[in-house]
């Protein structure tokens, strides 16, 4: 006996599919664009202006597709059937995008250079993935007036513009935190796409199954100046509602992580904001009729001003609660866009029902909306955040809703409060988000779309440079260790001339290199703002004046056809978002396909930054680019230690003799004796390990490459990493590393020796650095120390480091008590008979 189902429950089954089909294509097309982003800035580059040309072009292909399509699917008797081609469409493209961007990311560099204007940075990086994802992003443009059409269908209601938004939108939340927290790092880039993909199926499927034949919407004429109203603030709203959002992303930088989960965070909250206005309008905004629309737009505005005032406690609150992580970051991104992105939301709403009922259909308004939001980067990357700042920004594109109100006197009373308060708000003193530590100061500051860049001077006078208000890049007090970053690499090979650096700074390893003798330094850095601020860094006493591109590194390798004997890859944070894209395969190959034969690639990595998962897999992916690398350490502080591995292009062994000739000429000695690289043993006991160690060390650590790079996923642990002790990597490289000494003594036994010592002198050195107490001073310092540093000599008497601070402790005690300045000594010249030094101090006490 076949069993009918009720009429009633069938509409209701059938509605609440449609609902979980929007909230799916909403999820898609948001887990689009966040893959599309990431896999874009490896086609164009980091820069801001290529980042954001990535995001005008998906909106701008948003517009084309609402625009071409508005008629089409206002039209058709067959929205379902119209809607799954559209979703078929966006899977099939989004599923080749794969291929299409690896192919543009061998045009792109070619087509800019390696310095391009910052026009066709614009141009290229709004153009090119434009054009690419064009097909996809069109589609994706007619499917909100196709769900507008199936929605009325099947509820018989005709003003669901709103909740079609809101649900949609709400999919779209969902979509960026899944994408972000686990598509990508579980799955990596291209099998996301898939992923996202089948879910266009299944909303195609599920549209099809939906299929039934509708009455062709009504075309109303719209009145001219209704038209030109709607027009506006339907184009001003897109504008103005992404303006903020990037300005208000650009204010959390400064505070939040930064990470790849950050932008996920805020972008979440924006589009949950949104998602609540556009449901609460559908429910709620019909029963307040027209009257509400200057009442909205005000409110939209005092909204945004809201947290304009209150950004820097919330941000200020999110830095003390800096432990709690993504939840953290979650609740803070949530405080700072909930009463925004809920007006902006519900306005939306407003408009585009408004733009159903006069037109009859949503195209029209999906349309003149993504047009705002496309031109909304450029604007606010090239003249509001220049000109205002980013704090400053936020309140002429708050007052910007007020522009909106009808020119009437019933308009004022509105827009009062708001006006009011953006003019409080500009005539007070924009906050200030970088710490000057207690007795300093900040000495220059540049807002930049991507970066506030300063520079920072603390109690002792030291200087250095801060990103962002909570990364310092290196300062006047880390020179010497700077110039060693440069020097090593440069006297590991026999005869360097040019030396490219990838990566400034405060440009101290960049001036390290051409310091040396017969060398040809030149830099590239990302931000133009920290260029800008060199000479804040600058030794008078040098002339030098190396030049600086300015250009995404990665680019630029790619695009440069110049071949250099060395380059040196700087300290890269590893959970700063974009710097992961640094440490992959392809970029490795990269660097040796610019090597003259003969040449040497270092990257420095910071072991202070790292955890022990994303070190592993950059030193594999490292390995597969030069099979025959190795390790060196920059210096034996357990501060800030840092690790070069150092890749060669033609895999040759060290050359001793021409080290030792190179440390012998006047010219070399001058630069690097300073430095502490006297002699070639000085140079030899920062070796870490050869290709063996570092394969043993490495393991079955997963391979960082472009399609899955681990280490920018690998962001939460490495931030966690910043809160552990300094030495934690450190200690576990040299533990589990141990290098072979005839990989550099080869026939040498005597030397071999030698170096097998001063290495184990070493590393019980480090372990002595970090079991010190606290930070122990004067006759503190000498019990903690003295009895470790011994023993280092006994393992080695040439061991420098250790040596030179017991004759300063020794100095220090013979102020105090000669006689326990003279037992110091007897022990130094008992653990090292061979110091001349060391005993004719001790026989002259």
């Amino acid at each position: 006996m076949r069993t009918s189902i009720d009429p009633a429950r069938r509409a209701r089954i059938e509605l609440t599919a449609l609902i979980a089909i929007t909230v799916a294509s909403g999820f898609a097309g948001l887990g689009y664009e966040i893959v599309w982003t990431r896999m874009a800035s490896l086609v164009v580059g980091s820069e801001m202006m290529a980042v954001l040309g990535v995001i005008a072009g998906f909106f701008a292909g948003l517009a084309l597709g609402a625009f071409l399509l508005d008629r089409l699917i206002r039209d058709t008797p067959s929205p379902f059937l119209a809607y799954a081609l559209l979703e078929a469409a966006i899977g099939l493209w989004g599923a080749a995008s794969v291929l299409v961007l690896e192919q543009a990311a061998r045009i792109a560099p070619a087509l800019l250079g390696v310095d391009p204007s910052p026009a066709a940075l614009w141009a290229v990086g709004f153009a090119l993935p434009a054009l690419l994802l064009l097909p996809a992003t069109t589609a994706m443009g007619g499917t909100l007036a196709a769900l507008a059409r199936m929605t009325n269908a099947l509820s018989g209601d005709t003003r669901v513009s709103a909740g079609v938004y809101g649900a949609n939108t709400a999919g779209a939340v969902l979509g960026a935190l899944v994408s972000a927290f686990w598509l990508m790092p579980q799955l990596g880039l291209s099998r996301s796409l898939l992923v996202l993909a089948c879910v266009n199926a299944v909303c195609a499927i599920g549209a099809a199954a939906l299929q039934r034949r509708v009455e062709p919407s009504p075309s109303p004429r719209m009145p001219r100046a209704t038209a030109a109203h709607l027009l506006c603030a339907l184009f001003t709203t897109g504008f103005l509602g992404i303006a903020f959002e990037m300005t208000i992303v650009r204010l959390a930088a400064q505070v939040l992580e930064d990470t790849v989960y950050t932008f996920a965070s805020l972008l979440a909250a924006y589009l949950l904001g949104s998602a609540v206005g556009g449901l609460a309008w559908q429910k709620f905004g019909p029963r307040f009729g027209d009257a509400a629309a200057g009442w909205l737009l005000a409110a939209t505005a005092a909204a945004c001003l809201s947290t304009t005032a209150l950004a820097p406690i919330v941000l200020s609150a999110a830095e003390k609660a800096g432990g709690f992580g993504v939840a953290g970051e979650l609740v803070a991104a949530f405080a700072l866009f909930a009463l925004p992105s809920i007006a902006m939301g519900a306005l939306f709403g407003r408009l585009a029902q408004q733009a159903q009922d006069l037109r009859g259909s949503l195209g029209f308004a999906v349309g003149v909306n993504s047009l705002g939001a496309a031109l909304a980067p450029f604007v606010t990357a090239q003249f509001l955040i220049p000109t205002f700042g980013a704090w400053r920004a936020t309140i002429p594109i708050a007052l910007g809703y007020l522009l909106l109100l009808r020119p009437r006197l019933a308009a004022l009373a509105p827009m009062a409060a708001p006006a009011l308060a953006g003019a409080l708000l500009l005539a007070l003193p924009a906050p200030s988000f970088i710490r000057a530590p207690q007795g300093g100061r900040v000495l220059a500051t540049l807002d930049g779309p991507t970066v506030t860049a300063s520079v920072v001077v603390d109690a002792a006078g030291v200087r250095y440079l801060d990103l962002n208000g909570h990364f310092r890049m290196g300062g006047t007090s880390s020179a010497r260790s700077d110039f060693r970053q440069a020097m090593l690499p440069l006297l590991l090979h026999p005869a360097p001339r040019e030396a490219l650096f990838l990566g400034v700074g405060t440009g101290a390893t960049l001036i390290g290199g051409a310091m040396t003798p017969g060398v040809t330094a030149q830099g590239v850095e990302l931000s133009p703002e920290v260029v800008a601020l060199l000479p804040w860094f600058a030794d008078e006493t040098r002339a030098l004046e190396p030049k600086v591109h300015v250009a995404d590194a990665r680019r630029y390798i790619l695009a440069d056809r110049a071949k250099y004997d060395v380059i040196v890859a700087d300290l890269f944070h590893p959970a700063l978002d974009g710097s992961g894209a640094l440490y992959t395969v392809e970029h490795f190959a990269a660097t040796r396909a610019r090597l003259a034969p003969g040449g040497l690639f270092c990257q420095w990595l910071p072991l202070y930054q790292l955890d022990l998962p994303s070190l592993r897999a950059i030193i594999r992916s490292f390995l597969s680019a030069y099979p025959h690398a190795s390790a060196w350490l920059n210096h034996y502080s357990v501060r800030t230690p840092m690790l070069a591995l150092i890749g060669r292009s033609d895999d040759a062994p060290l050359d001793m003799d021409a080290l030792s000739a190179r440390l012998s000429d006047p010219a070399t000695a001058a630069v690097a004796r300073p430095l502490g690289f006297a002699t070639p043993i000085d140079l030899l006991g920062q070796y870490a390990g050869g290709a063996h160690a570092l394969a043993t060390f490495a393991g079955a650590a997963p391979l960082n490459v472009d399609d899955a790079p681990f280490v920018t996923f690998d962001a939460r642990r490495n931030v966690r990493a910043l809160t552990a002790p300094p030495w934690t990597t450190l200690l576990a490289v040299t533990r589990e590393m141990t290098p072979d000494a005839t990989e550099l003594a080869r026939d040498d036994d005597a030397l071999a020796r030698r170096l097998s010592a001063y290495w184990r002198a070493r590393n019980h050195f480090l372990e002595v650095g970090a079991a010190l107490p606290g930070d122990p001073r004067g006759r503190a310092l000498v019990d903690a120390a003295a009895p470790g540093l011994l023993e280092t000599l006994r393992i080695s008497p040439e061991f420098d480091p250790a040596y030179a601070p017991l004759m300063a402790m020794a100095r220090a005690l013979g102020e105090s008590s000669r006689e326990e300045a003279a037992r110091l000594l007897q022990a130094i010249d008992e653990a090292a008979p061979q110091r001349r030094k060391s005993r004719g101090e001790t026989g002259g006490e």
